[in-house]
């Protein structure tokens, strides 16, 4: 497993709750009550801006946003957008869990409009992209793989070598 520094996986955290912002609205437009990935994403922002870190509401806040995702299934894009909160909020832990926080996401968007996902989710990876810092930018990108098949788009995450 890649050795991070703290600072490396704060920006990876901001990273990954910034690209589960971005669709946490598939969630709450669905079940609005329901504010678990929410408090995981304030939870790993909490986290970033402080420094503080404790297991336990980490494990968590990151269970309840995939316990909620599990409760949404029916709903994809809703049940994705959850996960990636929960990846998100996790990455606090172990910092490859950025890497669900940005999957999860175009996930989301590739269930969300299936017609259109294709341009859609190479648009959201090219601003995830964006928003990494230039050092960790092309190791973390070349990990998540975008693919078309017959059945619409797949996306992956590349864990070979030094992940």
């Amino acid at each position: 497993m890649k050795r991070y520094s703290r600072d490396d996986q704060r920006a990876m955290a901001a990273w990954a709750a910034d690209c589960a912002e971005r669709v946490l609205l598939f969630f709450e437009r669905e079940y609005p009550g329901d504010g678990r990935p929410r408090e995981a994403l304030e939870l790993c922002r909490r986290w970033i801006d402080t420094g503080h870190f404790s297991m336990a509401e980490i494990r968590r806040a990151s269970l309840a946003a995939h316990a909620a995702a599990r409760e949404a299934a029916a709903d994809i894009p809703a049940s994705f957008a959850a996960r990636a909160a929960g990846q998100a909020v996790a990455t606090a832990h172990v910092p490859q869990h950025a890497y669900g926080g940005a999957y999860y996401a175009l996930k989301a968007i590739a269930a969300a409009d299936p017609a259109s996902a294709e341009a859609a989710v190479w648009a959201e990876y090219e601003w995830q992209s964006g928003e990494l810092p230039e050092k960790l930018r092309k190791e973390m990108m070349q990990r998540i793989v975008i693919r078309k098949s017959a059945r619409g788009v797949s996306i992956t995450i590349d864990k070979t070598g030094d992940f």
